[in-house]
């Protein structure tokens, strides 16, 4: 799974392009994009993480590492850590973005998962996605020195005393 591939799953999902065929998405094809684009920012964060603290390349990293590192990453210490506002704004602006738009696409996966009533649009979850593409090229955009001490900070807890 890639951010991208993620994204691009989203999109087909929300053109109505899985089921009928027809063009229409239906709400079950919308909330499954919802969830795609939460988990392409989700990917890109353990990316991040994995990438920056072990290293972007096979050739220069142990495997085992990257992967341990890639799944440490826990959504609901991410999202805790991204609604720190007062930490979070510590970080550039594409960062502080990314942070924000993580916490709220985590409480809409939620709906769209766990919520038998939720109901969206097309428009809607469009949106959705295309603020998802644009965080996400935003955050990769940033200084890695910038993104490696956002990965320390979603991915270790901090010890009081």
């Amino acid at each position: 799974m890639t951010p991208t591939g993620l994204i691009r799953v989203a999109r087909h999902l929300a053109s109505g392009g899985v089921g009928s065929g027809i063009g229409r998405p239906r709400q079950d094809e919308l909330c499954r994009a919802v969830s795609c684009a939460y988990y392409a920012m989700f990917h890109a964060l353990a990316v991040c993480c994995a990438d920056t603290l072990v290293g972007a390349t096979r050739a220069r990293r142990s495997q085992e590492a990257w992967r341990r590192t890639y799944r440490a990453l826990e959504h609901g210490h991410a999202k805790n850590q991204c609604a720190n506002a007062r930490t979070l704004g510590r970080f550039p602006p594409e960062i502080q973005e990314f942070g924000d738009l993580f916490v709220y696409m985590q409480r809409e996966r939620h709906t769209a998962d766990y919520d038998p009533d939720a109901n969206y649009s097309r428009s809607e979850v469009t949106q959705f996605i295309d603020d998802t593409e644009n965080a996400i090229a935003g955050f990769e955009y940033v200084d890695v020195r910038d993104r490696r001490a956002f990965a320390v900070y979603v991915l270790l807890r901090n010890r009081r005393g």
